[in-house]
């Protein structure tokens, strides 16, 4: 109850959530300040603010998550890959690269319950440190000695325009030449779009971002609709490339390579089900060619 409090910022939400009453999660929350001997929240502020001894038990609640999970496994795991879970966190775009993956081994090992979880790319890492999810996806190195990173796809951003755009029969154009376009940008905070903006800004070319969506999908609609371009990863539009509904064209000053990674942590031990995906997913990215 008290982490749910913490993370909606509400007693309100917190019930809701939960399905309680407010005052039901108020007497729990006075009954553990009282247990531990310690203020979690400071009543004085309109809006709900940690005290110091809060931040803390939030912190150890998160923990204490991760264990349960951790238990529930390796009890599962005593009857080998007949049964448990696989838990992956991803973010709308780097989830299509599991796809083929997921598919493969819910073939190979069908009784194991698969979880996606949907996620901001930049708090996954967090989530597997705290054990919230054993495997993410990611597409950036998070530089984490506590985390393994292991590389299994490469992609890249592309510039896309609808058929009917001005732009559509040109194979390559110079980044200025984008300077009147109009662009529909995604508005989660990533590596990719902080590059973007700034190889536009150092060939001193005005970037219109006048749209801003919030999913892949909503952005290649619009883009296919000719209400604007835009730079997507290539296997999010590949199959509209290849049925003409939009048209690749390449920018000069822009070339970003995109490598998908999953990471895990590198104190814990995986489980069973974790360590035959990563087994599959580095089959078969051998047998395609590559190295993982």
């Amino acid at each position: 109850m008290f982490r749910t409090v913490a993370e909606e910022g509400s007693f309100s939400r917190a019930a809701q959530k939960l399905m309680r009453t407010q005052p039901a999660i108020s007497l729990a929350l006075k009954r553990l300040e009282a247990d531990l001997g310690a203020q979690l929240i400071d009543r004085s502020s309109r809006s709900l603010v940690l005290t110091d001894a809060g931040g803390l038990v939030l912190d150890y609640t998160k923990r204490f998550e991760g264990l349960d999970r951790q238990l529930r496994r390796a009890l599962t795991e005593l009857h080998g890959l007949n049964a448990g879970k696989l838990t992956i966190g991803a973010n709308e775009s780097t989830a299509l690269y599991l796809l083929k993956h997921l598919e493969a081994f819910r073939r190979r090992h069908s009784r194991v319950n698969v979880e996606l979880r949907r996620s901001l790319s930049s708090r996954i890492p967090d989530a597997v440190r705290e054990g919230a999810i054993e495997l993410g996806a990611i597409s950036y190195d998070p530089k984490d000695p506590r985390l393994t990173v292991f590389e299994f796809y490469n992609d890249r951003l592309t510039f896309v325009v609808s058929p009917q755009h001005r732009l559509s029969r040109q194979r390559k154009v110079g980044i200025r030449e984008l300077s009147a376009e109009t662009f529909i940008a995604h508005n989660v905070v990533s590596p990719y779009r902080a590059r973007v903006i700034e190889a536009f800004r150092t060939h001193q070319a005005p970037l219109n971002m006048a749209v801003e969506m919030p999913t892949i999908e909503t952005i290649r609609r619009l883009v296919q609709r000719n209400l604007g371009v835009a730079f997507l990863p290539k296997m999010c539009v590949e199959q509209e490339i290849k049925n003409g509904s939009l048209k690749e064209v390449a920018v000069r000053e822009l070339a970003m390579e995109r490598k998908i990674r999953l990471v895990y942590s590198a104190r814990r031990k995986l489980s069973q089900a974790a360590g035959a995906f990563l087994e599959l997913v580095g089959e078969e990215v051998e047998s395609a060619g590559g190295s993982a």
